[in-house]
C-alpha cells in the first residue's frame, strides 16, 4: 500500500518549465514502479513517462521526449517531472501513479498501476 501526493502544477507561459513532485508515503517506495500520466479537458487520460524502481530504466511518450525528465529519490520516497520547452498543447492535470513491480520493469498503460495521486493542474499559455 503506498499514498501519493502530487504537486508543482501552476501557471506558465509557452516555453517555460515546470517541476511536478510526486511524495510518496511508506517504507517500500523503492519496491514501487513510478509513472506520470496526464488529461486534458476532452481527452482520454495519456501515458507521460514511466521509471523503474532503481531509477536507471525510463521511458517516455514521443510528443513529450527530449523535453521532459522523470527522475526518483528512492531516500526521500520521491518520483519528479522535470518540465522544459512547454507547450499549450501541455496543459493537462498530471497524475503520478504507482505499482508493485519487478526491479527492471516500466509500465505505459494507466491500467497497469494501482495506486494514483490526486493530480496538480498545469496551464501553459501562448
Amino acid at each position: 500500500q503506498v499514498q501519493l501526493v502530487d504537486s508543482g502544477g501552476g501557471l506558465v507561459q509557452a516555453g517555460g518549465s515546470l517541476r511536478l513532485v510526486c511524495a510518496a508515503s511508506g517504507r517500500t517506495f523503492s519496491s514501487y514502479a513510478m509513472g506520470w500520466f496526464r488529461q486534458a479537458p476532452g481527452k482520454e487520460r495519456e501515458f507521460v513517462a514511466a521509471i523503474n524502481r532503481g531509477g536507471g530504466i525510463t521511458r517516455y511518450a514521443d510528443s513529450v521526449k527530449g523535453r521532459f525528465t522523470i527522475s526518483r529519490d528512492n531516500a526521500e520516497n520521491t518520483v519528479y517531472l522535470r518540465m522544459n520547452s512547454l507547450k499549450p498543447e501541455d496543459t493537462a492535470v498530471y497524475y503520478c501513479a504507482a505499482v508493485r513491480a519487478e526491479y527492471y520493469n516500466v509500465y505505459a498503460t494507466g491500467r497497469s498501476y494501482d495506486y494514483w495521486g490526486q493530480g496538480t493542474q498545469v496551464t501553459v499559455s501562448s
